[in-house]
């Protein structure tokens, strides 16, 4: 039988990945300081990556401080991470962020409005419940207003929204920015105290729970 040399590289990958994280990872995180363990582990996209997921709202400033850093960050990661982004619906007045999030996400526009839209909002101070002048932003980056609101109140983009509540209420989270690592643990500015901190500490158990994948795969 033929060798694998997909998976013999990808296993090599692995190791020297994590090697180099745990190198440059000079924080010991401390569990229920740093981070917590979800006492229910949820379901990730990929039992084969690991994954993290950034729950955010446009209307939180300090989300979109973290989106910064979450920029600088995500060209750094392993090629068995992958990242994601839930708009947490944490109340009614946070439900028109996550349908505009999922919106941008149908309309295949997402990775291209995502920061720019979280700017006009915190610099420019679009109001976020004003769907009225939402329209006409989406509007000035190409979606004709007509086809934003027909995806806007789509039952797909409500679909998702109810998912993403769901997941938030599962987590028993109250506030963002929350990061949630493989399904696992909960890490955020305001637990290690501060964004630098945070992405030590998301780096720290990417490289814990790829020693678990590895063995799990030999």
């Amino acid at each position: 039988m033929s060798p694998k040399p997909t998976f013999m590289k990808t296993t090599l990958l692995n190791i020297l990945a994590i090697g180099l994280l745990v190198v440059t990872s000079v924080m010991a995180a401390d569990e229920g300081i740093d981070y917590k363990t979800i006492a229910i582990p949820q379901p990730t996209a990929n039992p084969d990556k690991i994954e993290v997921v950034e729950i955010f709202w446009y209307g939180c400033p300090h989300c979109f401080h973290v989106e910064t850093a979450t920029q600088q960050w995500l060209p750094t990661i392993p090629e068995y991470v992958t990242f994601r982004r839930i708009p947490a619906p944490l109340n009614p007045n946070w439900k028109i962020g996550a349908q505009i999030f999922y919106t941008a996400k149908f309309l295949g526009i997402l990775e291209k409005i995502h920061l720019p839209f979280f700017k006009a909002v915190q610099e420019s101070y679009l109001p976020i419940r004003d769907k009225e002048r939402v329209a006409n932003w989406f509007a000035k980056h190409g979606v004709p207003k007509a086809r934003f609101n027909l995806v806007l109140n789509s039952f797909s983009v409500d679909k998702e929204v109810r998912q993403a509540a769901t997941i938030t209420q599962n987590l028993k989270i109250d506030g963002v920015p929350v990061f949630l690592i493989n399904g696992k643990y909960i890490t955020s500015p305001s637990m290690t105290g501060s964004i630098k901190a945070t992405f030590k500490v998301i780096n720290s158990l990417i490289a814990k729970e790829a020693k678990a994948l590895h063995a799990k795969n030999n």
